[in-house]
């Protein structure tokens, strides 16, 4: 029991040196600070670990030394983003109501006339213009500007959508439902 005392006065002792160390190593005291309270902690847990008769402090340092190259290593493949524009753009959706989404959408193209389907599939599906579009089919812009809005409208009653915001993330409804402002 008066070894452990002794042990953990040395881990005290040892307290202001490692706070050194860990400002000349990450440059920020709040961050130093962070690190001497993790190598403490850990000191603590693994005190089973350390060998008598060898140095507390370096014992210490060793510990504090790794997890500031674990976090350094670790940093590099992260991204700073403290006001989450990155995870917001690479967040992923769960894939089960997408799919679901999808198949309601397929169902409903299918009930539409086939010069809609087609025309709304060329211009928001495909991406080709409404001229593009209008050439395809053989026939001129203001139809093919017609049979989309037609299409978008009865689509829009077939899934039973009442606003924009029902259309959540899904950007493939969205393309579909939405009216340009060219349409």
């Amino acid at each position: 029991m008066a070894a452990d005392t002794a042990l953990k006065d040395q881990m005290l002792a040892a307290i202001p040196h490692l706070r050194a160390f860990a400002i000349s190593l990450c440059g920020s005291v709040d961050r130093a600070d962070d690190l001497v309270q993790g190598a403490l902690l850990k000191g603590l847990s693994n005190f089973d670990k350390f060998q008598p008769g060898t140095s507390m402090q370096a014992w210490l340092f060793t510990i504090l030394r790794n997890d500031f190259l674990t976090q350094a290593r670790r940093k590099k493949r992260e991204v700073e983003d403290p006001e989450g524009a990155w995870a917001e753009k690479v967040a992923v959706l769960p894939e089960q109501g997408s799919r679901l989404d999808f198949d309601d959408m397929l169902k409903a193209l299918g009930k539409l006339p086939v010069d809609q389907r087609e025309a709304l599939l060329l211009v928001t599906a495909e991406g080709l213009t409404y001229e593009e579009a209008a050439r395809i089919c053989g026939t001129n812009i203001g139809t093919i500007k017609s049979r989309i809005n037609r299409a978008r409208r009865r689509l829009a009653e077939l899934l039973h959508f009442d606003a924009h915001d029902d259309l959540g993330p899904d950007r493939l409804v969205r393309a579909a439902l939405f009216m340009h402002t060219s349409a």
